[in-house]
């Protein structure tokens, strides 16, 4: 079982790739990795942060999609309406646009650190974007 290193400001949570739901997807995001940038409290979607890709030209098809994930689970969006992202919910969610619910590839799930990702949503919320770096588990980056 794959798992990814979430990192945001200092604090790092452990995510499952979720392999056998999504299998194109988690290929192609760890063959990516690291993803680096900035999450930020979402406009349309609940309580959840989201990580935009605009440089990211990575096509995907939809497979383990949905507009309904639960706290900690991962979603990536392939962007054909919208900006290529991955969702994270750290509350109630319903993944949205402005014109409408966005299906998104749930391709992991938060396990270990869970605790902490309400207050980094929070803090996203009240006082701006955050860093953030996405890499497999076992990488030896830091």
């Amino acid at each position: 079982m794959s798992k990814l290193i979430l990192k945001i400001n200092d604090t790092a949570m452990v995510a499952v790739l979720h392999e056998d739901k999504a299998p194109n997807t988690c290929r192609a995001l760890t063959q990516l990795m690291p993803l680096q940038g900035h999450v930020m409290q979402t406009r349309w979607s609940g309580e959840a942060m989201w990580m935009p890709l605009p440089e990211l030209t990575l096509e995907m098809a939809f497979e383990n999609h949905t507009c309904y994930p639960a706290k900690g689970e991962l979603l990536y969006y392939p962007g054909f309406i919208s900006v290529r992202e991955i969702l994270i919910p750290y509350g109630a969610s319903i993944f949205g646009s402005k014109v409408g619910l966005l299906p998104g590839n749930h391709f992991a799930t938060i396990t270990e650190g869970m605790d902490a990702l309400e207050t980094l949503g929070e803090q996203a919320a009240w006082e701006g974007a955050r860093p953030i770096v996405i890499r497999p588990a076992d990488s030896s980056e830091g």
